[in-house]
């Protein structure tokens, strides 16, 4: 097994030597990556705070969208605007829950599931509490 695990390594070691020219020069220096610092550790940071930036602009074009088909402009900044520091925690925990394994993703989704199936079932009381728990949030976010 270790054998044929070698011999798989150099296969792919040599498919990378003469592949295209960036993965001849990858293969070439050690297999070092170059980005805007020679210390890979202020790249990786650099990288770090792209990746979240990016993520946290496209998770807001996305919030914006969803209550924007709803919902004016205005009132659908303010309703993010006035969610409470301990949604924001509680929504980000169980992201990262529903990220790290398969069985938190499974219990994520699940609860997930559960919760529209309820709320469908009882459709005109969801709606009602969901305008009010929103304008309540919209209220919030025009105070600050």
């Amino acid at each position: 097994m270790a054998t044929k695990l070698k011999k798989q390594a150099l296969k792919a070691a040599s498919a990378v030597k003469s592949g295209p020219v960036g993965l001849k020069k990858l293969a070439d220096n050690g297999g070092e990556l170059h980005g805007p610092s020679p210390n890979p550790a202020t790249n990786l940071v650099i990288a770090d705070i792209v990746l979240r930036t990016g993520t946290t602009l496209a998770r807001r074009a996305v919030e914006r969208g969803v209550l924007g088909s709803s919902y004016s402009q205005s009132k659908a900044k303010s309703i993010l605007r006035g969610r409470t520091v301990s949604e924001t925690l509680l929504h980000g925990a169980l992201a990262r829950v529903a990220l790290s394994s398969i069985p938190g993703a499974i219990v994520v989704g699940g609860a997930l599931v559960a919760k529209t199936l309820y709320d469908r079932s009882r459709a005109r009381q969801a709606r009602a509490e969901g305008a009010a728990d929103l304008h309540e949030m919209a209220q919030d976010g025009v105070e600050d």
